[in-house]
């Protein structure tokens, strides 16, 4: 409006004259309007995020999965048990002094992913070996964990599949896996008890 002219009675153009109160206060009220239509669209973007968001979250199933606690106490040294840790099978080993001395003296440079027994165990605890009871070549579940399965020649476990076979530290000493066996995460919360996950 201020580029505007108005005609007066005369029939001459004059410039639009504000006393500036009519021209502030459209401004305010657009700037009013405009702040809240900038915090309604947030308002309204934050009440489709958060659903979205929190269904994203893992159910109580899941949760539930995610951990595992296993009482080690009734398995004597030179055994191994099966257990399930988010549905897949692990294997908890407790190795004989003979056991631990054999992975011992395997030289590491020698090895396809070398590990050492310590840094496939806890400190202190190197007799309790905890690893994934799945073959890092195909997946498959090997044999050795259970009463009489064969062992393979390192005295660990063995592959049925494609003819794996680990040592008693669970690395992969021949055939076509490429890894050891992966340890899971895992921490004890007794003498007694383990906890994975």
């Amino acid at each position: 409006m201020a580029d505007e002219a108005i005609v007066n009675a005369s029939g001459t153009d004059t410039p639009a004259v504000h006393d500036g109160s009519g021209g502030e206060d459209g401004v305010r009220r657009r700037d009013f309007i405009n702040i809240a239509a900038v915090s309604f669209a947030g308002v309204g973007g934050l009440a489709v995020l958060v659903p979205l968001v929190s269904q994203m979250a893992p159910s109580a199933d899941v949760l539930a999965e995610s951990s595992t606690e296993i009482d080690i106490s009734q398995i004597a040294p030179g055994q191994a048990i099966k257990a399930v840790f988010r549905k897949q099978p692990v294997f908890v080993r407790n190795l004989t002094p003979t056991e631990i001395s054999e992975a011992d003296k395997v030289p590491v440079s020698s090895l396809r992913d070398p590990q050492t027994l310590e840094e496939r165990t806890k400190p202190g605890k190197t007799n309790w070996l905890i690893t994934m009871g799945v073959c890092t070549h195909l997946g498959c579940v090997p044999l050795g964990a259970g009463e009489g399965e064969v062992k393979g020649e390192f005295g660990g476990y063995f592959c049925p599949c494609h003819g794996s076979v680990y040592d008693t530290a669970a690395r992969i000493r021949k055939g076509p896996a490429p890894k050891n066996l992966e340890v899971p995460p895992y921490e004890f919360t007794s003498d007694t008890v383990v906890k994975i996950g």
